[in-house]
């Protein structure tokens, strides 16, 4: 079993806990659907929100999704002048058999734009 590290993002439409919530949740259960996981192959998961995200933690959206002892850690993401608002980025360390290559990066809606060479 490998560690490996899944990428992802989404962009929210309004910084209000409730659509934090139902967005990260979306992303979170993409990332594990796509990449074959359960949260037992979670090691961690790292978020960053852009500064104009203060609604909530990103992690509580994980928590409320059942991800309850897995260490998970929020930090606010750089404030690029022309940078796309209202992002929440996660970066999930797994446990996976899988090779690098076969890791389904998550961008989901308009953060596609992020990250076309690896968005899926």
């Amino acid at each position: 079993m490998a560690v490996r590290a899944v990428r992802g993002a989404v962009q929210l439409e309004r910084d209000e806990a409730g659509h934090m919530d139902e967005q990260v949740g979306a992303l979170l259960t993409t990332i594990l659907e796509r990449n074959g996981l359960g949260v037992d192959d979670l090691i961690s998961i790292w978020f960053t929100a852009t500064p104009d995200l203060h609604s909530d933690f990103p992690a509580a959206a994980a928590r409320k999704l059942g991800i309850v002892d897995v260490p998970l850690i929020c930090a606010q993401e750089l404030d690029i002048q022309g940078a796309m608002p209202r992002v929440v980025r996660v970066l999930a360390h797994i446990e996976s058999d899988r090779p690098r290559a076969d890791i389904a990066h998550v961008y989901l809606g308009t953060a596609a734009a992020l990250r076309k060479d690896i968005a899926q």
